[in-house]
Formats: structure tokens, sequence, C-alpha cells
């Protein structure tokens, strides 16, 4: 599994800066996760680097990075309350540290704007996660991180309108 999406994750709907943001996020988090960066090498390379930029025959979306760096520190600095949240809408006996990294970086990204960001509308986040999904994935995946998505969200009381 590489960090790039096999599909253009705008080919449904136009790409807007925050979607751009959240596909940035889940590359991050999958290379902190992966490759054991840090946070602030991680943060300082994508901001740098990425954001809005070709790399390697890959096109970088312009993201807003301010988002960007929102969802990726927020992680990183909830992820003892994400993973347990991934962990109650995922099947019993499948982890989230048993699931494809990406698939992590995904949940986890996603969980956190669903636990802590109230100011943006569940459906939005979840609609937006699973299409990054599809980007990544052709089989069952999106419809997994759709059903987790979903728990987490009624599980943590977010108004699903």
């Amino acid at each position: 599994m590489t960090d790039h999406p096999k599909r253009d994750p705008g080919a449904a709907r136009p790409a807007n800066q925050r979607g751009a943001a959240r596909l940035a996020a889940v590359q991050a988090l999958y290379q902190m996760d992966i490759g054991r960066a840090t946070l602030e090498d991680t943060l300082a390379q994508f901001g740098s680097f990425h954001l809005g930029r070709e790399i390697e025959g890959e096109q970088y979306l312009p993201a807003d990075a301010d988002f960007f760096r929102q969802i990726v520190t927020g992680v990183a600095k909830h992820q003892i309350e994400i993973d347990p949240s991934v962990d109650k809408a995922l099947a019993e006996g499948w982890p989230i540290g048993r699931v494809d990294a990406t698939l992590r970086a995904i949940m986890r990204a996603a969980a956190f704007e669903l636990l802590r960001r109230k100011d943006i509308p569940a459906r939005v986040v979840i609609t937006e996660y699973v299409d990054i999904a599809r980007a990544f994935y052709e089989d069952d995946a999106p419809g997994l991180v759709n059903a987790a998505l979903d728990t987490i969200a009624r599980s943590a009381g977010v108004d699903m309108n």
C-alpha cells in the first residue's frame, strides 16, 4: 500500500480546499504511522513540500493548510480518546491496530473531526472520508469506513442531520 490514492478523490465532485486538507492529513497520518515520523517533521514536510505541489508525478491539491494542521495535530493530541472510539465501531476482534495503515489514518482523522469538531456537520465528515477511502480502495473498505464513522458519530451523540 502506498500513501498515494489510486484514483482522483475529486473525480465524483470538485475537490475543495478542506477536502484536499483531509486527504493530505490522511497521507500525513499514514506517514507518521508507518515511517514513525514526528508530528513536527510531518507538519513541516507537508507544509513546505506537499500542499498544492506536484511531487514524483503526484499532484497535491491546494489545501487549507490551517485545517490540515488542525486535523493532524488533533489526531496526535487526542489519539488516546480516538482509538478506543474507533475500536468500538469496528467488528469485535479487529481493533484499529489490526487494520490497514491507510484505513487507520482515515478512521483516526474522521473520528477526530466527529468527536472534536462539532462545528462541522457529521454527514459532511462521513461523506468526505468515505470519498477518500474510495480513492484508495476499490473493495468494501469504503462501506466499512461509512459504517464505522456512522457508529462513532451516533455513539458520540453527534447530530446526523
